[in-house]
């Protein structure tokens, strides 16, 4: 195990005071060391990686199909490049076991990142797991944060939303959403996202009753930002359409230069 910096203590100290209900911390999210120097010299606060774009710029499908090594070398290349917070997404860990969970978490620690988003999908076989199996893999993630004296920031993910697309549905799964948030703030997670979830009313009745902080991922049929903070977010991430927009404007740019 590698010893934490004050450097990287004070890092996160600063990544967790930048969630605040009402005022949510803007997370442009991006997918290598050059696209997070892009995005820091925007104005950003911090820098937040999402796996379907890290997987995409080295040519591989979300879904843990990276290597968990190439995951680690862009962490340490974005850490490398910016003197922003840095949080990573894991996706659900890269394991299936606590103690191959727990030496994951340390390699990314190792790198100098300060936050990690942990889904609670099951990634091969698709569904969700249980609140009590994903609640002892967030206390393993924080036990071992805390071995090494490290604050790090953990944005628990459920995916109830994104698994039931029909946003009529969406209603029923509150009380069960609100039950996964109870549970993972006693394991020790630090917010509760939800992608999938656009509906207003819905977002605000979460706010008000997760006693974790609350991360809206932004979709076409999302409230814009500034309502999203009215309605008590303290998280807003952008997910894959930073890369999806880049990408698409590369084509666009790239198509002239073939034309005869």
């Amino acid at each position: 195990m590698h010893s934490v910096t004050e450097h990287q203590i004070a890092q996160a100290r600063q990544f967790h005071s930048l969630h605040q209900s009402g005022q949510p911390l803007i997370l442009f999210n991006s997918w290598d060391a050059g696209s997070s120097v892009a995005i820091e010299r925007a104005d950003a606060q911090a820098i937040a990686t999402g796996s379907h774009s890290v997987a995409a710029a080295l040519g591989f499908d979300d879904g843990e199909t990276l290597p968990f090594r190439a995951l680690l070398e862009v962490a340490r290349q974005i850490v490398g490049a910016v003197s922003l917070p840095v949080s990573i997404d894991m996706e659900s860990g890269y394991a299936e076991d606590l103690d191959t969970l727990s030496d994951n978490v340390q390699a990314l620690i190792d790198t100098g990142i300060v936050g990690i988003n942990l889904e609670d999908q099951w990634i091969q076989q698709g569904g969700i797991r249980s609140i009590d199996d994903q609640s002892h893999r967030i206390a393993a993630v924080r036990a071992t944060a805390n071995e090494g004296s490290m604050p790090l920031f953990i944005n628990a993910r459920t995916d109830l939303f994104l698994q039931q697309p029909d946003a009529e549905q969406h209603p029923s799964l509150i009380d069960a959403t609100l039950e996964r948030a109870m549970a993972y703030h006693q394991a020790g997670a630090n917010s509760l996202f939800v992608p999938g979830l656009c509906d207003p009313d819905l977002i605000q009745g979460l706010c008000r009753n997760s006693p974790l902080p609350v991360n809206i991922m932004m979709m076409p049929s999302c409230p814009k930002p500034s309502a999203l903070a009215a309605l008590g977010v303290a998280r807003i991430s952008h997910g894959p359409g930073p890369w999806c927009d880049a990408m698409a404007t590369l084509t666009e740019q790239a198509r002239p230069a073939f034309e005869s």
